[in-house]
């Protein structure tokens, strides 16, 4: 039963940011319905058993849900609550109790701010390595600045930014232009020395020195010779801040970035040498101890107080958490001589962890920990049936473990591919294999050897740095045949598209696989894979969705089994950001689509274009149009787009208004005003079924298509130029008069789209305005009745909704 209500309770957790219609009076309601099957069964003993308990656990189990859904939805109102949403200037009071982070264009640091809420929050300070500013550990400041809030391109499959600031607590980012330092005296006058205090007691004072160790630790690296100096601090405490983006890449590409952050194994290791020390010493000093105490008595605490110190030497990060979480309640089960199964404990683990912090559950990291330590744990029960092993000859047990290692990875692999797919949208196939090298060279040589010698530098410093430098070779070698395997086998990371009913059947039947035997037959996991060979048909007859690009456009549309792109957004530097490979390529993984149709660059404008240039080589695309020349791969087949042109779909007719096929020779002179302006027709869609996007076009392509369609029906208009003052005419717009405008534009854009004039001219015709910057990606579906719907994609997230 324990089982179930703990799972029960992580579901609910999960549902953190989602509005469902559950409430405390559901809670209340399945509670009272429990007691009255409680009292049926005290009543008449004689009722179904079976039936009852099934009714029972039922119950508990929704109950559990239903409180976990509100325990998390109570927390994310509160954070919520705090978050900034407005870009401004700001003068705040702030203390620095984190470490910093060296990025390669400026610093982050967490800051508390003091006088910015009634509570103090935490915010992402970022620092130019030009400025003369810096901030000290345990420091008070006065900061002069911009706040920038957190704004995520809402878009499916990309990386979501605002999630990553709740999940880390962090209520905005702020831009440091100068900064103060403050004394007792000024904090006093403030009226902040109640926070001082507190700062000023025991627990803060540890966590202070612990993060003032670390800090030492990485300048201290820092000022040695060594060649891979990032490597071994990621390797220690999990911060990347002098790590070399060669070093990361590389990691990256041989499926080993989960080694750069601390995960459980690092955590008890020096847990283990740490009670192995102490074993030794209790042997050499005080042997009778073990006769008055068992063994595992007397070492639980020293173990436990090893995680924790441990833990928060790299911050609490969450495997480590985990590992803290799982070790304390291993430890109160030996000491009070109470069993629970090894999978109860695990989920009892992650049940407290999202108790104490349920944005959790947010963190990909919390999934693919947990995930793995399962995986873990079926080996070993796996192992556990198989008593007769324990006698084998040494070189038995050595092939034996060597099995195992190649069992888990592999294993591992497939168990977290479905996590993978969800959270980064690729796999590395070669990830088991280097896996296999790396895992042990690490967690047996490079991990404890660093441990030992971080403890030396506090004892005997000579000595730790030579243990450090004993380490940068065993580092150069294990990075030689990383480097020497990346060039054999070339590029293994591999974009998956793949949609999330396939998805759900590639999960469904890996946990079929790794049930014990007899819970459910392994064959059925044959039907759950079927999905993935199968022809993916769309769900809907039609989509067109205004992508959230930032400032640019993008449009993607589905027609039944035909993909077709109408822009694709870009950068004004793909390389610094690449919105292709950030956004594009996310977006069409996440909808299962490997290559596209058909693409309509309206002009080559980088913030229209800038992602065909990035993605070109990777992405096939039959056939492009664009109103300008283009370079396009082998496989694809290019032309110039101009009126007249009308492309048939299945339902859908789309027609090329302008450019005028004699213009195409002025475009170079004339890009915006000669964008490609499309019109979408979907036959028997109701309320929305015709479609205007007009590019970077303005009023003098406007005023040809007034003079050239005066019965166009326009039912949506994408506006042209991002509403810009210079496009959408007042007359234009009263003569087509459309349902709905979009435009789509980003977030506190420079250029001010969609302009105050634009917005007048819709708002006096009565014309509702959407744009992508306050409402995500915006999607029309058509259902099979031919109803046309209208869906925000901040509409599907609390902490999305504006």
């Amino acid at each position: 039963m324990m089982y179930y209500v703990l799972i029960a309770w992580i579901l609910g957790i999960a549902g953190m940011g989602k509005v469902w219609a559950l409430t405390g009076q559901t809670c209340v309601l399945l509670a009272i319905v429990w007691l009255i099957v409680q009292g049926l069964l005290f009543k008449f003993p004689q009722l179904n058993l079976q039936l009852i308990r099934f009714i029972q656990r039922s119950l508990l189990c929704l109950f559990s849900f239903n409180l976990a859904y509100l325990y998390a939805d109570s927390a994310l109102t509160q954070r919520l609550s705090l978050r900034e949403l407005t870009a401004r200037p700001a003068e705040v009071v702030v203390h620095v109790k984190s470490l910093n982070q060296l990025q390669s264009n400026h610093v982050q640091q967490q800051i508390v701010v003091l006088n910015n809420q009634k509570q103090p929050v935490k915010w992402l300070a970022y620092i130019r390595p030009s400025s003369d500013t810096s901030l000290e550990l345990g420091q008070y400041y006065r900061l002069q600045g911009k706040v920038l809030p957190a704004h995520s391109y809402a878009i499916a499959g990309a990386f979501d930014q605002e999630k990553w600031f709740l999940q880390q607590n962090i209520m905005s980012a702020f831009q440091v232009q100068s900064a103060e330092k403050l004394t007792e005296q000024q904090l006093y006058a403030m009226g902040l020395m109640s926070y001082v205090r507190q700062q000023q007691r025991m627990v803060a004072k540890i966590l202070l020195a612990i993060e003032q160790q670390r800090l030492t630790l990485r300048n201290t690296l820092q000022k040695q010779s060594l060649h891979h100096s990032g490597l071994l601090l990621a390797l220690l405490t999990g911060d990347q801040s002098l790590l070399s983006p060669e070093v990361e890449e590389l990691f990256k590409r041989m499926g080993l970035s989960h080694l750069l952050a601390i995960s459980g194994p690092h955590v008890l290791i020096f847990a283990a040498l740490l009670c192995w020390t102490i074993h030794r010493l209790i042997i050499r000093f005080a042997p009778s101890w073990y006769l008055r105490y068992p063994k595992p008595y007397l070492l639980v605490i020293p173990f436990c107080m090893g995680v924790l110190l441990y833990s928060a030497f790299v911050g609490f990060e969450i495997p480590a958490l985990r590992t803290l979480l799982t070790s304390c309640i291993l430890a109160v089960l030996i000491l009070s001589k109470f069993k629970l199964q090894a999978l109860q404990v695990l989920l009892l683990s992650a049940a407290i962890l999202l108790f104490l912090d349920p944005f959790s559950i947010l963190s990909a990291a919390f999934w693919l920990s947990y995930c793995a330590c399962l995986v873990l744990l079926r080996i070993y029960q796996t192992l556990q049936q198989q008593p007769e092993q324990l006698t084998l000859t040494r070189y038995a047990q050595l092939k034996l473990y060597i099995g195992i290692l190649f069992e888990s990875q592999w294993k591992i692999f497939l168990a977290l591919l479905p996590l993978m797919l969800i959270f980064f949208q690729q796999v590395v196939w070669i990830a088991p294999f280097s896996n296999l090298l790396a895992l042990p060279w690490l967690s047996l040589l490079v991990v404890p050897l660093s441990i030992i010698a971080t403890l030396c530098l506090w004892v005997i410093p000579p000595l730790g740095i030579l243990l450090f430098k004993l380490n940068d070779l065993g580092l150069s070698f294990l990075l030689s045949i990383l480097n020497t395997g990346d060039q054999i086998f070339g590029s293994t990371v591999q974009n998956i598209a793949m949609n999330w009913t396939v998805m759900s059947g590639l999960a469904l039947g890996l946990i079929i696989l790794f049930l014990p035997r007899g819970v459910v037959p392994k064959s059925w996991s044959i039907v759950c894979f079927l999905p993935i060979f199968m022809l993916d048909e769309s769900q809907h007859p039609f989509e067109l969705q205004i992508l959230d690009v930032g400032q640019g456009q993008a449009v993607f549309l589905q027609n039944h089994d035909q993909h077709m792109m109408i822009d694709m957004g870009g950068h004004y530097d793909e390389q610094k950001f690449s919105v292709g490979q950030q956004l594009i390529r996310p977006f069409l993984n996440s909808r299962g689509i490997s290559n596209l149709d058909q693409l309509v660059l309206t002009h080559l404008d980088q913030d229209h274009s800038g992602s065909y240039f990035s993605l070109r080589s990777t992405l096939p695309i039959q056939t492009i149009y664009s109103n300008e020349q283009v370079h396009v791969m082998p496989e694809s087949q290019f032309n110039y787009c101009h009126s007249g042109q009308v492309w048939q779909l299945d339902g859908v007719k789309i027609q090329v208004l302008s450019p005028q096929q004699q213009q195409l020779t002025e475009v170079p002179n004339n890009q915006n005003e000669l964008s490609c302006v499309l019109y979408i027709q979907v036959q028997n869609a109701q309320p929305y079924a015709n479609f205007l996007l007009m590019g970077d076009a303005g009023w003098e392509a406007e005023y040809q298509i007034l003079k050239d369609y005066p019965d166009l029906k326009v039912d949506v208009l994408v506006l042209g130029h991002h509403g810009s003052k210079n496009s959408s005419a007042y007359d234009f717009l009263k003569q087509f008069k459309p349902k709905v405008a979009i435009a789509s534009a980003g977030f506190n854009n420079r250029y001010g789209h969609p302009s105050q004039l634009t917005q007048q001219r819709l708002k006096e015709l009565n014309i509702p305005l959407y744009n992508t910057a306050n409402k995500g990606s915006i999607q029309f579906i058509q259902t099979q009745d031919q109803t046309m719907q209208l869906h925000f994609y901040r509409d599907q997230q609390r902490w999305l909704s504006r």
